[in-house]
């Protein structure tokens, strides 16, 4: 298990520490390793294990071969559009019954679109592991209709687990609770607890109750990529490794869901999301959260833990400041001295950036815009032939926490603290 520090930065990696500077020559740099971190800015595509004395670059990890080498389900996709609000019988009755055969099927959650198979059958759940390329030591998320269907995955559930229920669900509030000896330890990565959710989705509910059991479900894209917002972005990752997609249009929160343990001393957030820290602690005062950044060869207590996730295929660099003046101008300097840049912003701050030659995609008018758009964003960014994607790093408050979250997983950590003009 690998903890960040005080920042959230985990330990061991590069920053740099930038003095409003506006040219080349202005760059004040403050490494915490070596050279050999240097060139992993310019092109960052080898998989980081931790070490005794941090993260080196290492390609030949165990874990990451026996992913990559075990051979993807392949399948025949056939697409459905169904209406969002009330989905027609018919496609909603053959995805069931394709879940019911073992098959997979994506569709839509109000988070993001998930990759869905039977959560009680085991060599349905591999298959997921298989179309995405996903780590065994990821675990899934089990999605259920209600709450009649908790006791077919979970034990000892506790009153405090029931009232988050009524109070959150159906909603983008996942808990991590006591699994039931049903639930295949594949879908747990071989852990003794199981995360469940309620959607809050009529598409993924109708799903559920037509197929008459739980459906285990992470996100519909290939593993470490940004998930995936709309119907589209599954096919560009999943065309041929899923069975049926269900088309429900975009997705209105746009982040996976909050990851709320209750099985340790105390309750803790495992992964920021949907539902906020504030929500929460007016629930539980005593709620903890510290950020987890685990590399793919440790068995994670929930999905979204690895360091490096969300990602797209630029390298992503997050700006952290309190100062306006000086973030902007410590991205307009990264971005004159490099080539293929893009930006995402919030709308008011793109003008920032007009008189650049950078590429710029708009994350609305506020956070909870911005967490809809940033997946597209990144995405979009990568069609348009980016090298490099810069962000700043939002308020923590609310969805900020999530939306940094996220962008630090999809920087691997590669974050510029820049210092305050003087």
């Amino acid at each position: 298990m690998f903890f960040g520090d005080g920042c959230g930065l985990p330990h061991g990696k590069m920053r740099w520490n930038l003095a409003g500077a506006t040219s080349k020559s202005g760059w004040a740099r403050n490494r915490r390793e070596d050279s050999s971190n240097a060139a992993r800015r310019k092109k960052r595509k080898s998989v980081y294990r931790m070490s005794a004395a941090g993260y080196t670059n290492s390609i030949s990890d165990q874990a990451d071969c026996a992913r990559h080498m075990r051979a993807p389900y392949t399948t025949t996709t056939v697409y459905f559009r169904v209406d969002p609000h009330r989905p027609e019988p018919r496609p909603i009755e053959l995805a069931g019954e394709a879940i019911r055969d073992g098959r997979l099927v994506a569709f839509p959650t109000e988070t993001v679109y998930g990759l869905g198979a039977d959560a009680l059958d085991e060599s349905a759940v591999e298959k997921i592991f298989r179309a995405k390329g996903r780590p065994a030591t990821d675990p899934l998320i089990v999605h259920i209709a209600d709450l009649s269907q908790l006791p077919d995955v979970a034990v000892s559930v506790s009153e405090t687990a029931y009232r988050l229920f009524r109070r959150f669900a159906p909603g983008a509030l996942t808990l991590v609770l006591n699994k039931r000896e049903a639930v295949p330890e594949k879908l747990t990565s071989g852990m003794d607890t199981v995360a469940v959710r309620i959607p809050d989705h009529a598409v993924a509910l109708a799903l559920i109750k037509a197929a008459g059991r739980p459906i285990a479900a992470p996100s519909a894209n290939r593993f470490s990529r940004p998930s995936p917002t709309t119907a589209q972005h599954v096919a560009d990752d999943l065309k041929g490794r899923v069975d049926i997609i269900l088309d429900g249009g975009g997705t209105a929160i746009g982040l996976e869901s909050t990851i709320l343990s209750l099985v340790g001393e105390a309750p803790q957030v495992l992964r920021p999301g949907g539902v906020s820290l504030e929500e929460l602690r007016a629930i539980l005062p005593d709620l903890r959260y510290q950020a987890r950044y685990l590399t793919d060869d440790v068995a994670a207590p929930s999905p979204g833990s690895m360091l490096k996730h969300y990602a797209p295929r630029a390298a992503v660099i997050l700006f952290r400041s309190d100062d306006d003046v000086a973030v902007w101008a410590a991205m307009r300097a990264f971005a004159n001295d490099h080539d293929r840049v893009g930006v995402i912003a919030l709308e008011r701050d793109l003008r920032r950036f007009a008189d650049l030659d950078v590429k710029i995609e708009s994350l609305g008018v506020d956070l909870d815009a911005a967490a809809t758009r940033l997946y597209s964003a990144l995405r979009s960014l990568d069609s348009r032939g980016v090298e490099w994607i810069l962000a700043r790093a939002p308020d923590t408050a609310g969805v900020g926490l999530a939306i940094g979250d996220r962008l630090l997983r999809a920087a691997e950590g590669d974050v510029i603290d820049v210092a305050p003009q003087r």
